[in-house]
């Protein structure tokens, strides 16, 4: 069967890439036996937020205290975004493949990253019209040559079939790190006015359901900064899709 015979080529083929280039672990780069996976070692210690979380932020609770349960903080001041969920933790484990890929050119990480995102956010790529990644200003991607947000938008898209829509919103003006920000307020104040849709593609978001992609969730200010921009160009809703997510200590379910 022309099936057969094309799948035993392409395993033949396979088997000799793999005598070149052994797959290795994404983390540790021991072998492995498939491109893009983990070793057991490395697997066990990411801590995926696969459990009980808030309803709205994903933040996760120490117990189930049932579907749709916010937390005390988006209960306090509800987020401009309406949900956001993660893959996993931000660790010290986790935090190694996270910076290669965002300072490393570690993109053959992407594949994978893209993978997961799509199995941890269907339900909200279910509801999503586009996926838009968290840009870069233009300084900052002239030098950095690649923006990861957008090179893990592009490899959900793929994977998912929702249309990636990388342009349509912009940085307005170049701004500090946010790893540089001492405090929640701080990096507030440094993306307020930040992001903005430009005004010749506000009907491409008008009205659409928007799923937001970055690398890292940490404080949501950067997220909510984008989200306002968002909903002010017409998006009728905004989610957010992390790799992952700083978790606070002691975190209760209201």
């Amino acid at each position: 069967m022309p099936g057969a015979v094309q799948n035993a080529l392409k395993r033949a083929g396979r088997g000799m890439l793999d005598l070149v280039y052994p797959p290795l672990c994404l983390v540790c780069r021991e072998p492995v036996s498939d491109p893009g996976n983990l070793c057991a070692g490395c697997w066990q210690t990411l801590h995926f937020l696969d459990g009980p979380c808030c309803t709205t932020c994903g933040l996760p609770f120490e117990v189930d205290a049932g579907d749709d349960t916010p937390c005390a903080a988006c209960i306090a001041k509800p987020p401009d975004f309406d949900r956001a969920r993660a893959i996993f933790r931000y660790d010290d484990a986790s935090r190694k493949p996270v910076l290669a890929l965002k300072h490393a050119d570690r993109l053959d990480l992407v594949p994978a990253f893209g993978r997961w995102l799509d199995r941890t956010g269907r339900p909200l790529l279910a509801e999503a019209d586009m996926i838009v990644p968290v840009p870069l200003h233009r300084f900052r991607l002239w030098k950095r040559r690649y923006n990861q947000a957008a090179e893990l938008a592009r490899a959900v898209s793929a994977i998912s079939g929702v249309l990636a829509a990388p342009l349509v919103l912009e940085r307005t003006r170049p701004t500090k790190s946010q790893g540089e920000m001492p405090s929640a307020g701080a990096r507030r104040r440094n993306v307020q006015g930040a992001f903005a849709v430009p005004t010749a593609l506000r009907t491409k978001v008008a009205g659409r359901r928007v799923l937001l992609v970055d690398d890292v969730l940490t404080t949501g200010a950067t997220v909510n900064a984008c989200a306002r921009a968002l909903k002010r160009a017409g998006a009728a809703s905004v989610f957010v899709l992390a790799l992952a997510r700083v978790v606070r200590p002691l975190a209760e379910p209201v």
